[in-house]
């Protein structure tokens, strides 16, 4: 299936949120590493500074990403395009590897306006906890949230 395939049909809404879950490719946990975990999260961090979207909760798990966003200026396919794109680039040069960093595509689910964002938000950051990578959710380095998640 060619990447066009995979964005048929999708649309985007601007100011919807969106929940996102972006996987390594074969599903390596490459951010098991503090230093690549972060340079992920410096990006989503970049985007949101550059308001192309809205960072509302995330966390970064072993080998993949959930992530609720609003999109403010892009649509949601490029957002993810550019994201995976400049994380993929700057992490198989620091890896000294080629090839696909992600999966292909990404999962998304746009929140219906009736959807208890901030439920949606404590799902999302509550996966460690979830996985057994942790008992308290203070004590996992890779997460946040656009308030605090009760």
């Amino acid at each position: 299936m060619v990447y066009a395939d995979l964005t048929k049909g999708r649309f985007s809404e601007l100011g919807r949120a969106y929940s996102l879950t972006i996987v390594t490719e074969k599903r390596i946990p490459h951010f098991h590493d503090f230093a690549y975990a972060r340079c992920v999260i410096k990006q989503m961090q970049s985007m949101h500074d550059a308001e192309l979207l809205h960072s509302l909760a995330w966390v970064l798990m072993p080998d993949h990403l959930h992530w609720l966003v609003a999109v403010d200026s892009i649509e949601l396919f490029e957002v993810v395009r550019v994201f995976k794109g400049k994380t993929g680039f700057v992490l198989n040069k620091r890896l000294t590897r080629q090839g696909a960093f992600w999966q292909r595509g990404f999962y998304d689910h746009a929140l219906r306006k009736k959807e208890d964002i901030r439920a949606a938000a404590r799902y999302i950051v509550a996966n460690p906890l979830r996985a057994g990578l942790v008992d308290v959710i203070g004590d996992y380095s890779h997460w946040d949230a656009a308030w605090v998640v009760d």
